[in-house]
């Protein structure tokens, strides 16, 4: 397969809606842990500890996820500009490498909805004591 600039290209719009999904995600997780911070103040309740846990967790693969998503999206750029110098045996290495990236970023992304699903499961099981 011949590797042309707009394929590379077509990774940016995806990339940088991920990103944005991903940020949303990191947003509402330190709201939910500032909100849970005033409540661990003035009860330190068993749910609260477990709950603090998962989003350590959530937020350490959160991370995870932004970095390889901007790793795959710096590739993109370097494999656009291999292509530009004619670089094309480098250009297609670099780009397998930024969509291998991409693959583990919303690898990452899935782990950390099973995650968010099982926080849910805990502060439901809460609610029905």
């Amino acid at each position: 397969m011949e590797l042309n600039l707009s394929i590379p290209a077509l990774l940016f719009p995806a990339i940088s809606l991920t990103m944005l999904a991903y940020n949303a995600r990191y947003l509402a997780i330190a709201a939910l842990i500032r909100q849970l911070h005033k409540q661990f103040e003035e009860t330190s309740a068993p749910p609260l500890k477990q709950q603090i846990n998962q989003l350590r967790t959530r937020l350490g693969i959160i991370k995870n996820m932004q970095a390889t998503a901007i790793v795959s999206f710096l590739l993109a750029a370097v494999t656009m500009f291999l292509i530009y110098v004619e670089m094309r045996v480098w250009a297609n290495v670099i780009f397998g490498i930024s969509l291998v990236f991409l693959m583990i970023s919303l690898i990452l992304s899935l782990l950390e909805v099973q995650l968010s699903t099982k926080a849910l499961g805990i502060q439901l099981k809460n609610m029905e004591k």
